[in-house]
């Protein structure tokens, strides 16, 4: 069922036209969705968020084996806009700072009262036509989730990882919507750990488009040379901004697959270790990019190496070729009487065909040895 879900949330995602900028709601400049959901199936219409809070709280007072909550979507909300939802739903303070903000904070989740908040370091993979020393490969954002008995409040920044999608493929199972929030968590957790293993099988073609290039016969020669030890740094670069997102993440999935808490659903628990080993596969991927572009940059600098030897060699054969007849004309250039054969009819063409067949046995000798 999760890989059918799985299937879903791509399907969805292709279908959407432009997931950087989502359309406003009339709800508010930062309110992306507010839905009611009620034994994991949507409530028609759209209506405020108290509103809607007040309506699944009436339901599941009617009915306590009930499941039913509110999910709130906001795209990147000021303090005042997420003030009047955070007085709504009762949110601690640390909550608010960690939703609104700034958003350098580490991937974490931290419990906080009668809710949980989890939060997310999203990766996209920048296109490019071609890989440069300046390209960007990754781009990042963050996905707050906070959850409740009855609430789920997700927060995105950043230009990509819209929540839309996954909407839309939940919807489509709703008997793992009615297991509550926490089945809203885990899909939020599973949306963005599988963004990371396609954003690291799109870097793996940009690292194997640079081996290529290092392994060619030009590489290691002049502005070539350069360039492609400029694209391996970028990548190492990206690399590292890749690893602050995904390597923080472990404990807090493990966590939640492991620590008992009463926001997380008994069998939504073991969903979050299957989502925690493909986290796992993908830390594996960015550290063995990592390690070989470390073993490409060495070759790259070693080939550099050997190509400016090579050039030494030829530079110093031509100078030994040119040194004969440098210092034959430097003997004959000096100014003194009796310099042998310099009054001979001969003597100027025996001096050309000695100093021709010296340079020739010198460049003969030199090609022989692979110096030139």
């Amino acid at each position: 069922m999760i890989r059918n879900l799985r299937r879903a949330v791509r399907r969805a995602y292709r279908r959407t036209v432009d997931l950087s900028h989502p359309a406003r709601s009339p709800l508010g400049s930062a309110v992306v969705n507010c839905v009611g959901y009620a034994d994991g199936a949507r409530q028609a219409g759209h209506c405020p968020a108290d509103e809607a809070l007040r309506r699944v709280r009436k339901e599941n007072s009617q009915n306590p084996g009930s499941n039913s909550f509110v999910w709130i979507g906001l795209h990147e909300p000021t303090h005042e806009e997420f003030a009047s939802l955070a007085d709504l739903f009762g949110l601690h303070r640390l909550t608010v700072e960690d939703a609104v903000g700034v958003t350098h904070h580490r991937p974490k989740v931290v419990p906080y009262d009668d809710t949980l908040l989890a939060v997310f370091k999203t990766v996209g993979y920048a296109e490019h036509d071609q890989l440069t020393a300046t390209s960007q490969v990754v781009e990042t954002g963050q996905i707050t989730v906070i959850i409740g008995r009855d609430f789920v409040i997700t927060i995105r920044h950043g230009r990509h990882g819209s929540l839309g999608p996954l909407r839309e493929a939940l919807e489509t199972a709703p008997e793992q919507l009615a297991k509550g929030p926490s089945s809203v968590l885990h899909a939020v957790a599973d949306f963005v750990v599988d963004e990371y293993v396609a954003v690291a099988d799109a870097v793996q073609d940009d690292i194997e488009a640079v081996e290529t290039a290092v392994f060619s016969e030009q590489a290691g020669r002049g502005a070539a040379g350069r360039s492609e030890a400029g694209r391996i740094y970028q990548l190492k670069r990206e690399l590292l901004e890749f690893k602050r997102a995904l390597s923080p993440l472990s404990r807090p999935l493990d966590a939640l697959a492991t620590e008992p808490t009463t926001l997380i659903a008994q069998d939504i628990r073991p969903y979050f270790r299957d989502v925690s080993d493909h986290l796992a596969r993908a830390a594996e991927q960015i550290n063995g990019f990592d390690s070989l572009l470390d073993s490409i940059l060495q070759a790259h600098l070693a080939q550099m190496t050997v190509a400016q030897n090579e050039d030494m060699r030829k530079i110093t054969a031509w100078a030994a070729i040119v040194a004969v007849p440098t210092m034959v004309c430097g003997v004959y250039g000096m100014n003194f009487e009796y310099i042998p054969e310099l009054r001979w009819t001969y003597g100027y063409p025996l001096v050309l065909g000695v100093i021709a067949v010296a340079c020739f046995l010198l460049h003969r000798g030199f090609r022989r040895n692979g110096w030139l």
